[in-house]
């Protein structure tokens, strides 16, 4: 293990995996929302918010998928010694998927869980230029009326929440600002 795997994580374990677990709640609970999450100093390209991400979401029990960009030895021996999680070659066995958009295409190759167990599904943490708040008008739980988010393919969203309540789970990152749309989000044009 090179020591730049060594750096990099949280200087106060403790309240930072608080406050970054805190910010992924927050922005679960109240789709549409755009928050801010930071702690971890991850190496490029994983950005902040992501990397933040999987130090207070994963464990040695989350396999963790990695898109081409992301496969790199800086980036995977950080991964490894912070969170203990194992990076899979497989679609198939992630509980973690990390990329941008194109890159995690097609969705439809990570699980979505099964009748019996929905939450054996894959959460996305996509990787974005920037997060806005205009785009799609989003509803459902978490939402007073109608929020909007900018997302990369509406219609994509719309077929994941259509299989509620087996889906995927999709957190968009953009330097330390982080967004989430839960399975149970509907979204319109």
């Amino acid at each position: 293990m090179l020591d730049h795997a060594l750096t990099g994580g949280f200087e106060n374990g403790p309240v930072a995996s608080a406050n970054g677990f805190r910010a992924a709640l927050d922005v679960l609970a109240r789709p549409g929302t755009i928050g801010e999450i930071s702690g971890a100093q991850p190496p490029a390209p994983l950005s902040v918010g992501a990397g933040t991400l999987l130090l207070v979401l994963c464990d040695p029990q989350t396999p963790i998928w990695l898109a081409p960009v992301l496969r790199t030895i800086a980036v995977m021996d950080w991964i490894r010694f912070h969170t203990g999680a194992p990076i899979t070659q497989s679609r198939a066995d992630a509980a973690f998927a990390i990329g941008a958009w194109d890159d995690l295409m097609p969705i439809t190759d990570f699980p979505i869980g099964t009748p019996q167990y929905p939450d054996r599904s894959t959460t996305l943490i996509v990787e974005c230029e920037t997060l806005k708040t205009d785009g799609a008008t989003l509803r459902g739980p978490g939402i007073k009326n109608t929020a909007t988010l900018g997302v990369p393919d509406v219609a994509i969203l719309q077929g994941n929440a259509s299989l509620f309540p087996l889906g995927l789970d999709f957190f968009f990152t953009a330097g330390c600002q982080i967004a989430a749309i839960p399975r149970t989000t509907k979204l319109e044009d």
